[in-house]
This record gives structure tokens, C-alpha cells and sequence, in this order.
């Protein structure tokens, strides 16, 4: 697991307002690589409650609570544009860079609306798991995408392991969990939390009533990030609701896996520790994946260059990798796109099959 660093928060290029969504006022803040679907994208927040399970990391805390992000294609683009972070964790996000203004990722450009009508049709669902302390709005670029190209998106904040969580009724939380050293026991732990999470939050997304009635139950994946994708594997194993699943530059924990690892699995990960030279535990897991499987990784990124602060690090002032911010977006969202359309949608995707002479960057290992 590797920490929260917005120093590891790609360049973005100028972005404009689409006629599909309403222009935001001009704030100084950050923005976001525009979606590339066809549809305009809606945004959701939900406040679940596992009354059945204590919190993990802060017992006395009492039922363990989830805040999570929904982003759906929409019928219609709704007028009023969805918040990147509040206030209070843009506060804490960038409060160890003190030239960074407080404020600076709650005026962050989305392209999502909160008040636009879902389109009316069963959705494949796909989960997202953040890496360890990352928020989940980290993964908003490829959400809306993703959304905007008829899935419906499902962000977990894992509470108490991201630097900051707002619940509706203003209380801010914290990383307690990121006390003490990030240990291979410790990922394991995170682990078997999430996957409760995730299972605890699709068991409320496939009921009956509710979002439910969008939900394909037999089109569903998950996409994790760091920690999320350590995490990916464990809970197709775990849950059989989830027929595939993508980590995105995350070490796993065990470094060693039990037993067989069920496909279809994308890994995809940075050059410099994501292939055979590198991550012992990619090395361990990857003979054990039984089905369908791909490794790619991406030259001249790091670790952060698979989240927003891909591109949200060159407009704050913070140092970025080679690789243009914009450039690795479009490159995380061509290859995870076209995983889950292969595998959810049964749509025949070649940019899976080999190196791409459009994406140079992308190597397949091995």
C-alpha cells in the first residue's frame, strides 16, 4: 500500500464547457478531463448504514457508515453541477501543502449534475474501490466517463481510511487507519474490510426498489485503485455477483495468494513497479489467475497517475511525472473501458489483444 501523497497529486489541457452540461461560474479552482460518451452524466451521493456491523476502525463510532458516489447516464443534463470534494476535505486533501489554497478542490470542475433524471434502462453496475486514504473523488475522471458511456458507477469511501469523509450532517472524518506502518498484515485487514463494504453496498444497489430497478444483477464489475485494487480479486472471490474486475497500480496483500485467483482481471500498473522486474506480489498472483487475464503497464507514470491527480497536480503547483496528465486519463479510461465492455457487455474490444500503436506508453506483460 502506498500513502496519500498529492506530491505522487499529470498536465492538464484546457477544458471547455459541453453543450450537455451547464457551464460552471469561473472559480480558479481545478478541473477534469470532459467525459467522451454520448450521454450527459447525473450524480448521486448515499449515505448507507451496516447497522449489522460495527466500524473497523473506530468501534466506538457504532454501525459502520459508507458515503457513496453514483454517477448514471442521464436522460437530460440536470442545472446544477456536482461538487468535486466539500470545502472541509479540500481543506484536509491539501492542508500538508501550505501553498496550495484550502479551498482549491472544492471549486475543481466536474462535468456530473445532481439534479438530472436517470436514464430509465438496466444499467451494468461497476464498483470502485480508492486506494488507502485517497478519496473517492480521486476516481472521478473515469467515472463520469464511464457513466457517460451507459454504466453505472458506484465510488465506496471506506470510512476512516480516507483522508477526509463529510456525512450530511457536516461531521468530517479522517484516516484512522492510517496510524502505524503500512504492513503486508495490516493490507490484508483493509482488504476483507472492503470487500464487507463493497458486498454491504451492492446488496443495497441490487435491491428491489430504489437504484435497484437500473441494475443489470448480471453485468456487474469492480475497479479498484492501490488498495481498491488489491482488494478487486478478493472480492470476486468473496462474491460471485461480480463477473470481473481491474487493479489499477495496486500491490496485493497476501503477497501470496491462498488459492486460485478468479479472471476475468485486468492489472494494470506503472512501469517502474508494475512488471515482472518489479512488485513481487504481481509476480506471485498472476500464475494463479485462472481465465481470462491481462498485465499492462504504463511508461513514465506513477502511482497517482491512475486517479484525478493525474491532472489536478500540474494546475496546483506540485511536481508530475513525465507522462502528461491528460494523456494518462485517457489512457486509464480507454483500457478499463474496454475491459468492462469485453467482459460485461460481450463487445469485441482489439485494443485488448495486443499493443496498440495508439497507446505507445502501454506495454503487455508477459
Amino acid at each position: 500500500m502506498k500513502r496519500h501523497l498529492i506530491v505522487a497529486l499529470g498536465v492538464a489541457s484546457a477544458l471547455l464547457a459541453t453543450s450537455s452540461v451547464p457551464a460552471q461560474a469561473e472559480t480558479g479552482g481545478t478541473s477534469l478531463p470532459a467525459p467522451t460518451g454520448k450521454y450527459p452524466v447525473g450524480l448521486a451521493s448515499l449515505h448507507l448504514v451496516d447497522a449489522d456491523r460495527p466500524d473497523p476502525w473506530v468501534p466506538q463510532d457504532g454501525p459502520r457508515q459508507l458515503m457513496v458516489s453514483l454517477w448514471y447516464p442521464a436522460a437530460k443534463a440536470g442545472t446544477r453541477a456536482a461538487a468535486y470534494v466539500t470545502p472541509q476535505e479540500s481543506a484536509l486533501i491539501v492542508k500538508p501543502y501550505p501553498n496550495v489554497p484550502a479551498d482549491t478542490l472544492a471549486k475543481t470542475r466536474t462535468y456530473a449534475t445532481v439534479d438530472a433524471k436517470p436514464l430509465t434502462r438496466s444499467l451494468p453496475l461497476v464498483l470502485v474501490s480508492p486506494g488507502f486514504s485517497f478519496p473517492r473523488a480521486t476516481m472521478t475522471s473515469l467515472a463520469e466517463d464511464l457513466a457517460s458511456k451507459g454504466y453505472l458507477v458506484a465510488a465506496v469511501e471506506h470510512t476512516y481510511e480516507s483522508v477526509a469523509t463529510t456525512f450530511p450532517d457536516g461531521r468530517t472524518t479522517t484516516c484512522a487507519a492510517c496510524v502505524g506502518n503500512n504492513t503486508e498484515e495490516k493490507g490484508i485487514e483493509v482488504a476483507k474490510s472492503r470487500v464487507i463494504d463493497l458486498s454491504f453496498v451492492l446488496d443495497r444497489l441490487t435491491a428491489k426498489s430504489g437504484w435497484g430497478r437500473l441494475v443489470d444483477r448480471s453485468r456487474i464489475g469492480v475497479v479498484g485503485f492501490s488498495a481498491g485494487g488489491n482488494t478487486a480479486p478478493q472480492l470476486m472471490a468473496a462474491d460471485r455477483r461480480v463477473r470481473a474486475g481491474v487493479n489499477l497500480d495496486g500491490s496485493y496483500n497476501p503477497k501470496q495468494p491462498t488459492g486460485t485467483v478468479r479472471g476475468p482481471l485486468l492489472m494494470m500498473g506503472t512501469k517502474e513497479n508494475h512488471t515482472p522486474a518489479g512488485d513481487v506480489s504481481w509476480v506471485n498472483w498472476w500464475p494463479k489467475v485462472n481465465g481470462w487475464k491481462r498485465w499492462l503497464s504504463v511508461a513514465d507514470t506513477d502511482h497517482a497517475s491512475f486517479t484525478d491527480y493525474a491532472v489536478i497536480r500540474p494546475q496546483v503547483g506540485l511536481p508530475a511525472p513525465a507522462l502528461d496528465g491528460a494523456r494518462a486519463v485517457s489512457i486509464t479510461r480507454a483500457y478499463v473501458g474496454a475491459f468492462l465492455d469485453r467482459h460485461l457487455r460481450q463487445e469485441r474490444e482489439p485494443l485488448l489483444d495486443k499493443p496498440s500503436k495508439d497507446f505507445p506508453e502501454v506495454t503487455f506483460w508477459p
